[in-house]
């Protein structure tokens, strides 16, 4: 196997960077090629020049110092959710065999390494009745979920995951190994929370707060698929006027007829209120009583659960597979809006659409409270976010899928704000959208900060920066 685009490395200069690595070593001619460089989202076809699957911060470190050397382009890939753009012909740092978790009960704190998924911190935090502030799907790296923001079901009650973080180990673009806090480093510290995926540096570990969260009140009600525009109108009314223990959303969903999706959704269509009260269980149920009150549900799943089982909120999938996302920030949800949603997510005829699904999260709380300062300032100031998703059986529907997907955003511009949630962005969309994210004053402390560390933008497959 061969990459066109990839520059020639010599054989020698591959041995001499093996005798520095603890991990492994991999190029296009070794059998473990396309499992390193292959993540979740299966639609992403990345061909590095050279892959360094590391097994410690020290690993990073080398590789690092490696590219700079060669002056190649480095990328980093823990799971492969949200890939960012192309990495042909670049080094990619793989961390996901860097996977330990530290959990402090006293100190309400876990230090992560770079390759973690969500599942074992939540796991291991929930023995003392602590939780991170995790997202939908414990499936996913902490790592990289989290420098992009983190919204998950406890954000309006406690933030954004970037919140939450205490102090990064970082290997910055020259291959300098940095402790980077509040205090130490704090500029830089500051641009990684919500600002730095993939752009600054390789963030090889994490320290977070963990918060005092057990029991919560969660889960879904389902509706029949045609009242989601009465659904989103009532969302759009009610959700602004709960209080933060709530974090909920309405999603659109059309279950594929696929032997993995559970027999009462397969190849079904559903409009459903879904959600995580984080306060006291009975506030809660009381607060869900008023949409079945409202309206009798087909299914009625929400119930108290321990919040080691948040999977079940938004039954993530958990195998690999081809898929395009795209988002969009609302502040209102006006009838125009709504109506665009509902006819190009919920088949008229029964047929399966193109869009597989587009959920509206309800944000403000401590997510809004908390954007001022943050690096991504107006990538989490709306009111709604707006996730739409499809997957792609065949790489030639990939480009209906992909208009469908822009021609729905392009409609909705007269009600959007125009900035991204850049966790659900991938691919070129990433780069495109990347400056919206940001405000003005924001963008360029970034892009100083982006200057003085990789002023060759070596570090050119995440957000774009600079």
């Amino acid at each position: 196997m061969t990459i066109s685009s990839a520059p020639l490395i010599p054989a020698t200069a591959i041995d001499a960077l093996r005798t520095r690595i603890s991990g492994d070593v991999i190029t296009p001619a070794d059998s473990g090629y396309d499992a390193a460089r292959s993540g979740f989202n299966l639609l992403t076809d990345h061909r590095p020049a050279v892959i360094v699957v590391a097994a410690h911060r020290f690993d990073v470190t080398e590789a690092v110092r490696f590219a700079a050397d060669a002056e190649l382009r480095v990328a980093v890939q823990a799971t492969g959710h949200g890939p960012g753009p192309n990495v042909n012909g670049a080094l990619l740092i793989n961390t996901s065999a860097m996977t330990e978790v530290t959990i402090d009960p006293a100190g309400r704190t876990a230090r992560i390494a770079a390759g973690a998924k969500w599942a074992p911190v939540l796991e291991q935090a929930q023995h003392h009745g602590l939780a991170p502030l995790l997202g939908s799907s414990t499936d996913v790296g902490a790592v990289g979920y989290t420098l992009g923001g983190g919204f998950g079901w406890l954000g309006r009650k406690y933030g954004l995951a970037s919140d939450a973080v205490r102090s990064f180990g970082l290997v910055t673009p020259d291959g300098t190994p940095l402790h980077v806090s509040a205090t130490s480093h704090p500029e830089i510290f500051w641009a990684l929370r919500g600002g730095g995926v993939g752009s600054i540096g390789v963030v090889t570990d994490m320290e977070i707060d963990l918060f005092p969260v057990a029991m919560v009140y969660a889960g879904n009600l389902f509706y029949p698929a045609e009242d989601a525009g009465d659904i989103l109108r009532r969302f759009n009314e009610w959700a602004p006027q709960q209080s933060a223990d709530l974090t909920s959303a309405v999603s659109m969903m059309n279950f594929p007829d696929l032997d993995m999706v559970p027999e009462p959704f397969r190849g079904k269509s559903f409009t459903m209120f879904r959600g995580c009260w984080s306060g006291d269980v009975e506030d809660g149920k009381a607060v869900v009583d008023e949409w079945r009150a409202w309206k009798e549900p087909l299914l009625d799943m929400w119930t108290e659960l321990p919040f080691a089982a948040a999977d079940a909120i938004s039954m993530d999938p958990t195998d690999p597979m081809p898929a395009m996302v795209t988002t969009e920030w609302l502040d209102d949800l006006p009838d125009a809006a709504i109506d665009i949603l509902t006819s190009r997510i919920i088949p008229a005829d029964g047929s399966m659409p193109l869009i597989l699904f587009g959920e509206i999260r309800h944000a403000g709380g401590a997510i809004g409270r908390n954007a001022a300062d943050a690096a991504n300032d107006l990538g989490r100031s709306g009111t709604f976010l707006l996730e739409i998703g499809s997957v792609v059986p065949d790489p030639h529907v990939g480009l209906a899928i992909e208009s469908a997907q822009r021609l729905t955003r392009k409609a909705l511009e007269p009600y959007v704000t125009g900035a991204a949630y850049l966790n659900f962005t991938e691919g070129a969309e990433r780069s495109a959208r990347t400056a919206s994210a940001f405000s003005d004053d924001h963008l360029r402390r970034l892009t100083a900060i982006k200057q003085s560390l990789d002023p060759d933008n070596r570090f050119c497959h995440g957000v774009a920066i600079g």
